[in-house]
């Protein structure tokens, strides 16, 4: 779907296609800035300039604005086979989009293999006696192995409040030696939702392919944000979300023992609700492993989908700027045209 005025937002709804976050940069707290500031330099272009999160610098407010509205929409996604292998070598002919039913004209394509921004949002609290916490621990060390030399990562956790780790690195040992690092978690708390929300609105203006990978128990418990306006947050956003559950081991393990309450296997799947929500809504997917032998395909996985997307753009037929969302599909067909 996507909404007119400020941004564009697209749903796939083929099986075959899935919609990811475009746009590599850096990560900025604008919250902590006053006035406009300049856009962070894109690392393909500059030479590989290091973004930071707290790069930004007070400037004098501009005398004037100019303001420019483009109607091209632009749409990244990953085609797969229904066994889920990346598909890749397809051509513009490939593609169909249609807007509310009508089919619109690819104008622009290009199929992408550049380097990615991501940030590895990650629970560290003493909920589940820090076994979530540990676990997330053991499995972020994984995470670093999947990426590229020219790719950014940073590295965030959070309990109560977020805490900034890593600002963002080409440096995968500086991540590595910052999870190691990691030992006693600090409150029974964790703030899923506000983490979150923090963390895209500091990406808003990123540049380039960029992600979430939030590694959580998918619970909330003392945010100032509600589900419902992080659902808002998250629904508006082009930062793509990417979750992996901890929580399913010691869930299963007192299950199976009868040691698990009811009201407490009912947070739980809570959790797994919210944490699959925040990645469907963003054309990411949330895994919830049972064994630690399913994480290096999950984290192959993520970073494929990041990794291999095409580019489609298009100006929409309808040019009614209503303020309302309207609904895309993608179709990918054969060289005659057929699904």
């Amino acid at each position: 779907m996507r909404k007119r005025f400020t941004a564009w937002k697209a749903v796939l709804l083929s099986l075959l296609v899935v919609v990811l976050a475009v746009p590599p940069g850096s990560l900025r707290a604008l919250s902590a800035q006053e006035g406009p500031q300049k856009a962070p330099p894109d690392p393909q272009s500059q030479g590989q300039q290091k973004p930071s999160v707290n790069q930004g610098q007070k400037q004098n407010k501009p005398e004037y604005s100019i303001q420019v509205e483009s109607p091209l929409v632009q749409v990244d996604a990953v085609v797969t086979d229904q066994d889920g292998n990346i598909l890749t070598g397809l051509k513009k002919d490939n593609f169909r989009i249609s807007e509310d039913g009508e089919p619109q004209q690819i104008s622009n394509f290009s199929p992408t293999d550049a380097p990615i921004t991501v940030v590895m949002l990650m629970e560290f609290s003493k909920l589940g006696y820090s076994i979530f916490a540990y676990t997330a621990k053991y499995w972020a060390t994984d995470f670093i192995s999947h990426l590229k030399k020219e790719d950014w990562l940073a590295f965030k956790t959070y309990d109560m409040k977020t805490h900034l780790e890593v600002d963002f690195t080409q440096n995968k040992e500086e991540v590595q030696q910052a999870i190691y690092q990691l030992y006693f978690p600090g409150f029974s708390e964790a703030n899923l939702f506000d983490a979150l929300v923090e963390t895209l609105d500091e990406m808003k203006d990123v540049k380039g392919k960029k992600a979430i990978l939030l590694m959580c128990t998918g619970l909330d418990t003392f945010s100032h944000h509600t589900l419902d306006q992080t659902l808002k947050i998250v629904k508006q956003t082009d930062v793509t979300i990417f979750g992996v559950g901890v929580a399913e081991q010691l869930v299963q393990y007192l299950d199976a023992s009868g040691r698990l309450a009811a009201s407490r296997r009912m947070d739980y799947l809570q959790g797994q609700n919210q944490l699959s929500s925040f990645a469907r809504m963003t054309g990411g997917y949330a895994w919830f492993p049972q064994l630690d032998g399913q994480i290096p395909a999950i984290f192959d996985t993520v970073a494929n989908f990041m990794r291999n997307q095409y580019t489609l753009g298009f100006i929409p037929t309808n040019a009614n700027n209503d303020g309302k969302y309207h609904k895309l599909k993608v179709e990918v067909v054969d060289d005659s045209g057929q699904p």
